[in-house]
């Protein structure tokens, strides 16, 4: 995949309609690298002028301030604003709510001042402007998918209709958890804790969250955070479900839907 970087187009002297920020488990995580793909290939398929950073890009600190570490924090998010300015972004799209909320919300008391987006609304988007044309009856017709509301999409930004306006125009059969939305369950691994090993208890989070996922009979966990797949991937592990049920991300499924 050729992706280009800010700093190529910059020194032909063209900008990006928009940064794809990729973050850290975009970058690294092998699981979560082939939801950075999927992404890319339906940005490349719809025609969206966009670039990376690529080597420019660092962690945005929000794993350090979560776990109490505001210096490191400051530290991280003052050297991703000077590259940002740097480069005088606009507009930014990132996968991870992590990196959405701490850019979108934290960063302008930093001086980091940019439109963000996430990608499952960037996702909507492409769907309402007729970019990504679905039909009915197409791969997903009838399969049950239920979704996963992320800590940092749903309770911290309220955004809760554009993940699942991107599963029902698959034209699949959309079933909720009880608890969802504003009530939704936590997958674990929110506050640094996707970091450390957990507290003694009577239950982990991640197999509980994916209990109630898999007692909606859905043969898909739709997600759209990579902390969020990792939890319920292990978490459908743990109780011997990796046979029938997924854990995709939106982007994967409307690349699959597109046959990219």
């Amino acid at each position: 995949m050729t992706i280009p970087t800010i700093a190529d187009m910059t020194s032909r002297g063209e900008s990006p309609e928009i940064l794809f920020w990729v973050g850290c488990a975009g970058s690294y995580d092998e699981r979560y690298k082939r939801v950075t793909k999927a992404f890319v290939k339906i940005l490349q398929a719809v025609g969206t002028k966009f670039a990376v950073l690529g080597g420019e890009e660092t962690c945005t600190g929000d794993p350090a301030r979560r776990a109490g570490n505001e210096f490191l924090f400051q530290m991280q998010a003052t050297q991703v604003i000077q590259v940002l300015n740097g480069y005088q972004v606009k507009k930014i799209v990132t996968a991870c709510p992590h990196c959405f909320n701490t850019i979108r919300n934290e960063y302008p008391d930093l001086g980091g001042k940019y439109e963000v987006i996430h990608h499952s609304v960037f996702l909507q988007q492409l769907i309402d402007d007729g970019k990504i044309k679905l039909k009915e009856g197409g791969a997903f017709k009838g399969r049950r998918i239920t979704y996963h509301d992320s800590c940092y999409l749903g309770r911290a930004n309220n955004i809760y209709e554009a993940p699942r306006a991107v599963l029902e125009s698959l034209d699949a059969d959309l079933v909720e958890m009880k608890r969802c939305r504003t009530t939704g369950l936590c997958c674990g691994a929110g506050g640094a804790q996707l970091f450390k090993e957990p507290e003694a208890g009577k239950s982990d989070i991640h197999t509980d969250r994916a209990g109630e996922a898999i007692a909606t009979g859905a043969q898909t966990i739709a997600v759209a955070c990579p902390f969020c797949m990792t939890m319920l991937n292990d978490g459908v592990k743990a109780r011997n479900k990796e046979a029938t049920v997924q854990v995709k991300d939106l982007a994967e499924l409307i690349a699959e839907s597109q046959g990219l």
